[in-house]
């Protein structure tokens, strides 16, 4: 039988593991746990009915977060010339082409998003073995593949998220920090639910969102009724 720490064992008192409760109370009860010496990320957790190993079934997009994330995001951009100037300006922390292709491949990766212009993606395209597993390969379809480096640069600062279902069709955000207050974190889980939703496949079968669950990084996880997150 498992043994749990008393911090672990307080934080789950006042919790029915089998009630879902609404959205704006899942949040209070978690930023009422989130007691450790850090601020710590609210997380949300969203069970699809889907089979990401079927093609047609894969979810991934990108979602604004409408009060950011409360996260320090480094970007890279892969641009030459008067792009890489523009990347510069528009605030990412590292520009460059051939020499950040051969910082990377010498395994430095001091950023958490990566952005390309489109006619750099022969050159990154190399990097996949090392970005690919890392979720950093630039990809279109979250817009960090793209001519406009300035939208992609202060999207990715301001507090965009990407997402991606994983193996067992889960997909996990960070939507925000303890110190958010309720209403901002709500507003953010409502708008990263409706992105989700909006990047239903085709493939997709009956109840798309079966299951939510949020939680803080040290806390207990709350179960969530999907109605409250998904409807208004």
């Amino acid at each position: 039988m498992a043994h749990h720490g008393k911090r672990v064992v307080k934080g789950r008192e006042g919790i029915d593991r089998n009630k879902l409760y609404p959205i704006a109370e899942a949040v209070s009860m978690i930023k009422e746990r989130a007691n450790a010496k850090f601020d710590e990320t609210i997380e949300l957790a969203m069970n699809l009915g889907v089979d990401p190993r079927h093609a047609d079934q894969m979810v991934r997009g990108v979602c604004a977060l409408p009060n950011g994330s409360g996260r320090t995001v480094r970007v890279a951009v892969f641009a030459r010339g008067a792009k890489a100037e523009e990347a510069k300006a528009a605030g990412a922390d590292i520009v460059g082409a051939e020499d950040l292709l051969e910082i990377v491949q010498g395994g430095t990766i001091d950023f958490d998003r990566c952005i390309a212009t489109p006619d750099l993606m022969p050159l990154v395209g190399r990097l996949g073995k090392v970005l690919g597993p890392r979720g950093l390969m630039p990809n279109p379809k979250v817009g960090t593949v793209t001519m406009d480096v300035t939208g992609a640069v202060k999207g990715a600062k301001g507090g965009s998220v990407e997402f991606r279902v994983e193996k067992a069709g889960i997909i996990h955000a960070g939507i925000g920090k303890a110190s958010f207050d309720t209403e901002k974190l709500v507003q953010n889980i409502k708008a990263f639910a409706d992105a989700v939703q909006k990047a239903r496949p085709t493939g997709a079968k009956g109840t798309f969102v079966q299951r939510v669950a949020v939680s803080s990084t040290m806390g207990p996880g709350v179960h969530v009724d999907p109605s409250s997150v998904l409807n208004g």
